[in-house]
């Protein structure tokens, strides 16, 4: 018999609570994507070109799509290897895009099984049903080194939405219950003046839900801000499905409404997807290797605590997000509604994915009150009720504390078993549901918080400023922990805590650095 290579980091465990029923049904149609090794290393683009270092955007080089293709995709070989596989396996090769590094292979259960030692059960959970497996995968000898993930045969839900609706206890007068348009938090977070957007484009990550076009232009008119190009990209058989406002539409539209009304010429492209690993994986490298649409900055609202992750999972996002890095676009993500608990019941702080990925902006959330429109009153860490309204933060597990934060105070956790890991979040926003977005979705106006409104608000301000710069902004983790020290580019939070962690002078990890102050970080940009 011939040997078998076990894919590192895919050993996967059952959903807590989940039983198996019986095995997946043999002749059900399945697609798994396979990412393949690159033909050279990310890194060695990030550290030659400057994208990944404290170089001042104006002096970065950053790889086209089409050379990051050519330099960075997969070899025609390795292609080629897994085209045979498939054949000598009975499933068909669907897609293979070698920028990508990414093949969809089609079979049946009983051929996946087959194909990558695995045996897939049906399980029934709390909340529902999937299909799924345990323990890891394996391929054939001759394809270790080549496939570096497999994803799909496991279709359990990925993440979830990282946005709140307010919602006033009934019989209590909510207490400074106040909230923004979007263009209201750009004028008190001075958003630079002048710009629109206009030229950029901004991707965003859905795993669900969807936007009904009449909404958006309700609502646009209603701020007096003309209707953005807005356009779905449909990823793995996924549809732009809309259903009502107590669904994932209320992340969809509060996404597109918050990034709309900050670059409203900028054209917003939502990239929807199914919620599983495989499909937010696929999303993601859709999005950043989209030479059509070419977004410079992507929204990502979506996540889960990282032990609910398999390591080749968080290994490949982790990669994709490197690779945005090196072709100057920029990732911000939100870093939880959960405080630093991150929903997990065990009594240890714990942090959420993929926001923890070192290669992303991470974006925690603040309470602010105001006073008149240009003045914040008061600005201080999100927190409600620390395991159920605030925001997340903390210390990873998985990745190591990136070079660019070895300044920064990171404290040690025990979840990281003594060892130095990445801090979340890097920046904030407004999150508090109580002083949340006045946003439209399916018909009914409602006031929406959670951090997943403060990434698309950098999103959008991102987007500014590469249109005021004329150049990409890209990955600005190592400028905020360095040369824009010293700038007044963010509000410094120092006051609150989300449970584990509590804010002070300087980076916490609870609201990073602090909160945007747009014109000042555009100039310190632009110096």
């Amino acid at each position: 018999m011939a040997s078998r290579h076990t894919i590192p980091g895919s050993d996967r465990q059952p959903l807590a609570g989940a039983k198996a029923v019986g095995p997946a049904r043999p002749d059900e149609r399945i697609e798994v994507t396979l990412r393949l090794r690159a033909r050279t290393p990310v890194a060695q683009a990030l550290a030659t070109k400057g994208a990944g270092d404290d170089t001042h955007p104006g002096q970065r080089k950053y790889l086209s799509r089409e050379e990051f293709a050519a330099n960075h995709g997969t070899e025609a070989a390795d292609l080629s290897a897994v085209a045979g596989f498939a054949k000598a396996n009975g499933l068909a090769v669907v897609e293979s895009n070698a920028a990508r590094r990414s093949v969809v292979l089609a079979g049946t259960t009983q051929s996946m099984n087959a194909a990558f030692g695995v045996n897939l059960q049906q399980y029934e959970h709390a909340g529902g049903s999937y299909r799924g497996r345990t323990g890891t995968i394996s391929v054939p000898g001759d394809l270790a080194g080549i496939v570096e993930g497999v994803f799909g045969l496991d279709d359990r839900p990925a993440a979830d939405p990282h946005f709140q609706r307010h919602e006033p206890l009934l019989g209590v007068r909510a207490i400074a219950a106040t909230s923004f348009t979007p263009p209201a938090l750009a004028k008190l977070y001075d958003f630079p003046a002048g710009a629109d957007g206009s030229g950029q484009c901004i991707g965003i990550i859905e795993l669900g839900g969807g936007y009904k076009p009449a909404d958006l232009a309700t609502y646009f008119k209603s701020l007096g801000i003309p209707n953005p190009s807005v356009k779905a990209v449909l990823v793995d058989h996924a549809k732009n499905h809309p259903t009502n406002a107590n669904s994932a539409d209320g992340e969809v539209m509060l996404d597109i409404e918050v990034a709309g009304a900050i670059a409203p010429k900028a054209s917003i492209v939502v990239y929807f997807t199914a919620n599983t690993t495989q499909g937010f994986l696929d999303a993601i490298t859709t999005a950043v290797h989209d030479s059509v649409n070419k977004p410079s900055v992507i929204s990502i609202s979506w996540g889960s605590a990282e032990q609910n992750w398999t390591t080749q999972a968080m290994t490949q996002y982790d990669q994709a997000f490197q690779a945005a890095a090196a072709m100057g676009v920029t990732i911000c993500v939100a870093a939880g509604d959960n405080g630093s608990s991150d929903g997990v019941a065990d009594g240890q702080p714990h942090v959420d994915f993929p926001a923890s990925s070192p290669n992303v902006l991470a974006c925690g959330g603040t309470k602010l009150l105001a006073s008149g429109a240009t003045t914040i009153a008061s600005e201080t860490v999100w927190n409600e009720g620390a395991t159920t309204s605030a925001t997340g933060g903390g210390i990873s597990g998985f990745f190591a504390l990136p070079s660019y934060q070895s300044q920064a105070g990171v404290p040690v956790s025990a979840a990281t078993g003594g060892n130095p890991g990445r801090g979340v979040p890097d920046v904030a926003g407004d999150a508090d549901p109580a002083t949340g977005y006045e946003v439209r979705v399916d018909g009914q106006n409602l006031v929406i918080g959670g951090t997943s409104a403060v990434a698309p608000l950098w999103a959008g301000l991102v987007a500014l400023m590469n249109q005021k710069l004329g150049h990409p902004v890209g990955f600005l983790n190592p400028m905020l922990y360095g040369s824009l020290q010293g700038k007044g580019a963010t509000n410094d939070i120092t006051s609150g805590d989300n449970g584990s962690y509590s804010a002070k002078a300087g980076w916490d990890p609870c609201t990073g650095w602090g909160s945007p102050d747009g014109a000042k970080l555009l100039k310190a940009l632009g110096t």
